[in-house]
């Protein structure tokens, strides 16, 4: 669990980030521009059948009225983070991420 903690601290305070959901509220509850992250995988490693290492991955959603933002930069240059897509829903722009934590 503090791994998650760390991560949620980690977005939190990216500049420019009102806020960071772990799995995402209703959308009249959230504060734009925001961050919104989840479990969507784990890479785990065998030996003997047994899982001797677990990575989870977490996928990362900025979300932001503002196409040119800044937000999405800092989470590209985050370690292990890699670009999923973008898309546009509601007058938002959604890009995501994947990032091993």
């Amino acid at each position: 669990m503090a791994e998650r903690l760390e991560l949620q601290a980690l977005l939190s305070g990216i500049e420019g980030v009102k806020k960071a959901y772990f799995q995402e509220p209703p959308a009249n509850m959230m504060e734009y521009p925001c961050i919104v992250y989840s479990v969507d995988n784990r890479n785990t490693a065998f030996a003997n059948n047994l899982p001797y290492r677990s990575i989870k991955r977490y996928q990362v959603t900025v979300i932001d009225e503002n196409p040119d933002s800044k937000i999405p930069d800092a989470v590209a240059a985050l370690p292990t983070s890699t670009f999923s897509t973008r898309f546009k829903a509601s007058n938002l722009n959604h890009e995501v991420y994947s990032i091993y934590f």
